[in-house]
């Protein structure tokens, strides 16, 4: 019987990647390419565990020997773009799965596909990428990165909300997290600030907030900056003021958050407790391996090396034209439910308001409140034109 084989490697830009042999024709390799240390390190061991925690549940994906290679990204496009290209070139990886971060996707999409290799994003979904720059190798087991934000914007809609404040670090994706929020909300909004990216005091715009008492709060602030933000909010006294966000509250900061977080909102394409019996079997499992909550990072990994499977069984093997017609047909059964791709290769999927809540056994974790997009497709795709 073959065994998958797991070469995880977290590797100093500076250093070459390990094991450099060929992949045979009868096996696949795999690339698993995430960001494993920095700051951002908890989100990419996330989608890295859910990845192979699929991967052991099948044995050989697709049923064929499979080799899987873990490479750290370092959160930097330009070792990325290398790592990835050793990948293909070297290892001759036909699958890259990654990355987290949507400006290390810009750097990696073309060594992986020009290479001849299929990329699989367990999370970034960058506008250009679904749709003017939309690549027939490339596929999103995620969603693309405004849909999120949308989901607040649209909850805040129906609530009536009037004047929200809006509050995101001054880069390209908080920008981008606040153009999304106005996508689905036409209401007022009580004032706007982009703060420093690492900011960790946010003393001046919680007295600025706590000035204006708007209807609401719109925050995207992931890691570190999120954990301070939830526990100064509370610590402010704001509670009061209804707090939605994306990225900011989730399985990856709950566990710094912890009750600070309780009773605040966040827009999801999942949860923990989505009731599907493929969803209660991933999150036990998880839990049961990691001994932790998993995040919507492991699910969508999770989901990216199920897919795989589906689709190399569908095409009958690693042929690229074949296997990229078998991934648009997403022949497997996504965690979340309801899954299928976009002609831009992005996922048509529902998305929810969750509510942070304290589990039974003292976790902390996101749960459903309720549907806000059904099937929904994002707004690019119509501007993909596959060749």
């Amino acid at each position: 019987m073959t065994q998958t084989r797991s070469l995880i490697a977290a590797l100093a830009a500076t250093t070459a990647l390990a094991a450099p042999a060929m992949a045979q024709d009868d096996t696949l390799t795999v690339g698993v390419l995430l960001t494993l240390s920095g700051p951002g390190a908890v989100l990419g061991e996330m989608a890295r565990d859910g990845f192979l925690l699929a991967a052991e549940e099948i044995g050989d994906l697709g049923g064929m020997p499979t080799e899987i290679i873990v490479v750290d990204d370092e959160q930097k496009p330009d070792v990325a773009a290398n790592k990835a290209r050793e990948l293909v070139e070297r290892n001759g990886a036909d699958i890259v799965v990654g990355p987290i971060f949507s400006n290390v996707a810009g750097a990696i999409v073309q060594p992986v596909t020009q290479g001849g290799g299929i990329l699989i994003s367990p999370n970034a979904g960058p506008s250009n990428l679904a749709g003017a720059e939309c690549n027939k190798a490339f596929f999103a087991t995620s969603y693309q990165n405004d849909q999120m934000h949308e989901v607040m914007g649209a909850h805040a809609q129906a609530q009536g909300f009037q004047n929200v404040f809006l509050l995101a670090p001054n880069y390209q994706a908080g920008q981008d997290a606040l153009a999304g929020f106005r996508k689905s909300y036409t209401g007022g909004v009580a004032g706007e600030i982009f703060t420093q990216m690492g900011q960790l005091d946010y003393s001046a715009e919680l007295a600025q907030i706590a000035a204006m008492q708007p209807d609401a709060v719109f925050a995207f602030m992931p890691g570190g900056m999120g954990v301070n933000l939830v526990r100064q909010y509370r610590q402010a006294g704001l509670e009061g003021i209804p707090f939605l966000s994306a990225f900011t509250v989730d399985e990856a900061t709950l566990p710094a958050q912890a009750e600070a977080a309780l009773g605040f909102f966040a827009g999801s394409n999942w949860a923990p407790d989505l009731d599907t019996p493929e969803n209660a079997a991933f999150v036990a499992a998880y839990e049961a391996k990691y001994g932790h909550v998993p995040g919507v990072y492991a699910m969508q990994g999770y989901d990216a090396a199920r897919l795989i499977d589906g689709a190399l069984r569908e095409a009958g093997g690693t042929d690229r034209d074949a296997l990229i017609a078998a991934l648009e047909k997403a022949p497997f059964t996504s965690v979340r439910g309801d899954f299928s791709f976009g002609p831009n290769h992005f996922p048509i999927q529902d998305f929810y308001l969750t509510t942070v809540v304290q589990r039974e056994d003292g976790k902390f974790a996101t749960s459903v409140v309720e549907k806000i997009f059904d099937d929904y497709q994002d707004n690019y795709a119509s501007n993909c034109q596959m060749n």
